[in-house]
């Protein structure tokens, strides 16, 4: 018998050595693995969260979405209904007897109400589009959201009669709106967003607004017979884009009051249980990179709130008392939940948001509190993507619920470390982070990436990213800097682009690739660089610069500033703010910062990728510079990903080709 547990001893031994050694890197197809937590909503006792479980499909390559519901300890673990279609949005009424969400049916999207105590489900509306922003009423009586209500287009003739049977040529579609486009949709069709109620069982919709203005913004109650609504209905609202306004909405006879009225966005308008309301915006100054800020809202007379802090806040959310503020704000590439009294001084209550976006280490998250302060949200690292977190009432934190130790237990990741190194133009502390590939070997040399971020008012941070994971588990170093122009380091610092972009952080991402080459790692015969966006932008930007790169891969960039201002979908949205004056009253300038002024200096040898669909960077923009060096004979190639908008890699399958693309592009070049 001993021998035999010795033996067995052995056997059970053995076994864990070979899973052991099977560990594999992380690889493309584990991107369809992957599940994450997004929008947990805690019950207002705190015992529950319901949360927005989301993951890919491997199937029909898209992006899936369920509920789940889980106690606030990590157990009893279950899908909310047995909806098979996509569900989102959901919301606890004020007595957390009931959760309110939205799901996908055959006629569209539909509001829905689950009752906690028998796990009933009913479905309250049959809409014509689809709800958004779903409140409940203080008393759970009512239910407000707003929905898109179909419009019509200018006509400019009448359509012939056709004889029966007759093929024609479809009719032109005319567009006489600023705004009649979006990347990620297309062609926007004709109308307004407008609020509405139901009653929380069930009955009649009520249109509450109406007139040519949208009102896109989750209307909020302030009462049981008034809501508070966030909108622009200025006469002059579509060329005021950036503009909105607070107004009170009768809910009952439908009038409209308007709070505020600061040139600038004034939104996310949150009511405490006091009637005292805590919104967001800004004064506008006409400048790339403002502050958003807390605004207070007592006894009708409007107030700031000093936050000790200079960073940007967003997802204001009064505390149970009315005396604080919980909100989200991103510090030095980490998002955090921060909490504040109306005096300003800002505790910490969490960090680590994120991992809710499954392509690059962008911020994110979301959060929610129960009436007792207990705080749910969405927890990253490098790692792993968003798990469910529970900061308790003694402020400690724990991870109750993680989606993906079904594979990543068995996958080697790459280590990602932070890097802070000094700007050679002014001196700058700059941050950004190295992710080394599994099995890094001290005194081995690692070719490197440079991976540059969109916006570019943006960050990247410590946060789990399957594109970096990627590129690191293929071999290589990847170097992600946040330059000048970056957000999470105050407003001074993100606002160094403005009329200047591309411009010193150009000499940032540099400084940054020389601080990483200097740690001894790094062959400087194997520089690669990479980004998309505004990523794509500094690339094409890099290797008209320098020739220190062995290839390069330039991602839905802008080339020329004066056709992308024209062509985008956001194409209203520039002058002023990123450059002076539109292009026709300062075509030298739009020119002298497009990446298409280098190209005659480009040696390096390029790939190009867009998506055929992208409207926020088009097609022609990555022609240009793919033409251009195609005429100069610089090798180089184009891949076009087929009906992707501007999010390129939206589907699974799309991002795991615009990596495998870049990584195929780059062994081309390897220096041997």
């Amino acid at each position: 018998m001993r021998y035999s547990l010795a033996l067995l001893f052995c056997i059970c031994f053995g076994i864990q050595v070979s899973v052991a050694q099977t560990k594999t890197n992380f690889s493309s197809m584990d991107v369809f693995a992957m599940e994450w937590v997004d929008d947990p909503q805690i019950s207002p006792d705190g015992s529950q969260v319901v949360y927005v479980r989301r993951g890919m499909d491997i199937m029909t390559d898209k992006r899936q979405s369920r509920l789940w519901l889980v106690n606030a300890d990590g157990t009893e673990h279950s899908k909310l209904t047995n909806h098979d279609g996509q569900e989102s949005s959901p919301r606890w009424s004020p007595d957390g007897s009931k959760i309110l969400f939205s799901a996908a049916t055959d006629e569209g999207s539909e509001i829905f109400v689950y009752w906690v105590k028998t796990a009933k489900v009913a479905k309250l509306t049959s809409l014509d589009n689809s709800p958004k922003g779903m409140t409940w009423s203080p008393d759970g009586q009512q239910i407000a959201f707003s929905k898109f209500v179909d419009g019509t287009e200018l006509s400019l003739v009448q359509p012939h009669q056709r004889p029966k049977g007759a093929k024609w040529a479809a009719s032109p579609r005319v567009t006489s709106r600023l705004k009649h486009e979006a990347d990620g949709s297309g062609y926007m069709k004709p109308g307004y967003s407008h609020i509405f109620t139901i009653p929380a069982d069930g009955g009649v919709v009520k249109q509450l607004t109406n007139g040519s203005f949208h009102h896109k913004g989750a209307p909020v109650w302030e009462s049981n017979s008034s809501l508070i609504i966030s909108a622009n209905r200025s006469k002059d609202w579509e060329y005021e884009f950036r503009n909105s306004y607070l107004y009170r909405l009768d809910v009952k006879t439908g009038k409209i009051n308007q709070i505020t009225d600061r040139s600038g966005p004034d939104k996310s308008p949150a009511v405490a249980k006091n009637g005292n309301i805590i919104y967001l915006g800004y004064e506008d100054k006409r400048q790339t990179y403002q502050l958003t800020k807390l605004s207070l809202l007592k006894n009708n007379q409007i107030s700031s709130v000093p936050l000790e802090l200079d960073r940007s806040v967003s997802s204001p959310t009064w505390d149970s008392s009315g005396k604080g503020v919980y909100f989200m704000f991103d510090d030095h590439g980490n998002t955090k939940i921060g909490y504040s009294s109306l005096n300003g001084k800002v505790d910490i209550k969490a960090k680590n948001l994120g991992g809710t976006g499954m392509g690059r280490p962008y911020g994110g998250g979301s959060y929610s509190v129960s009436d007792e302060g207990i705080v749910a949200y969405t927890h990253t690292t490098p790692a792993h993507p968003s798990a469910l977190a529970i900061v308790d009432r003694s402020g400690q934190t724990k991870i109750v619920l993680s989606l993906n130790e079904d594979i990543l237990p068995n996958r080697n990741l790459a280590t990602v470390e932070e890097i802070w190194y000094t700007s050679s133009v002014d001196g700058r502390q700059v941050q950004g982070w190295i992710a080394k590939p599994p099995q890094f070997m001290a005194g081995k040399q690692y070719p490197l990436i440079v991976e540059n971020h969109g916006g570019p008012i943006s960050n990247y941070g410590d946060r789990f990213s399957p594109e970096i994971q990627l590129l690191a588990c293929a071999g290589y170093v990847v170097f992600y800097p946040n330059p000048r122009g970056s957000t999470s380091y105050g407003e001074e610092f993100a606002n160094l682009l403005y009329h200047d972009y591309p411009g010193d952080d150009y000499h940032d991402v540099m400084d940054g690739v020389e601080a990483v080459v200097g740690k001894g790692y790094i062959d400087e015969n194997k520089l690669y660089v990479t980004g998309g966006s505004a990523g794509g932008i500094m690339t094409a930007w890099m290797i008209g610069k320098s020739q220190k790169f062995k290839a390069a891969a330039v991602i839905k960039p802008v080339m020329n500033w004066i056709s992308k201002t024209l062509v985008a979908d956001n194409y209203y949205a520039y002058a002023d703010y990123r450059y002076p004056g539109q292009p026709w009253e300062n075509p030298e300038i739009y020119w002298h910062f497009s990446p298409l002024s280098l190209v005659g200096h480009i040696e390096t040898p390029t790939l190009v990728m867009v998506g055929t669909s992208d409207m926020r960077t088009p097609l022609s923009e990555a022609k240009q510079l793919y033409h251009a060096l195609k005429l100069r004979k610089v090798d180089t190639a184009l891949v076009e990903i087929p009906g992707a908008y501007h999010l390129i890699a939206n589907r699974p399958s799309q991002l795991i080709t615009k990596i495998e693309h870049i990584l195929a592009w780059f062994a081309l070049y390897t220096g041997e």
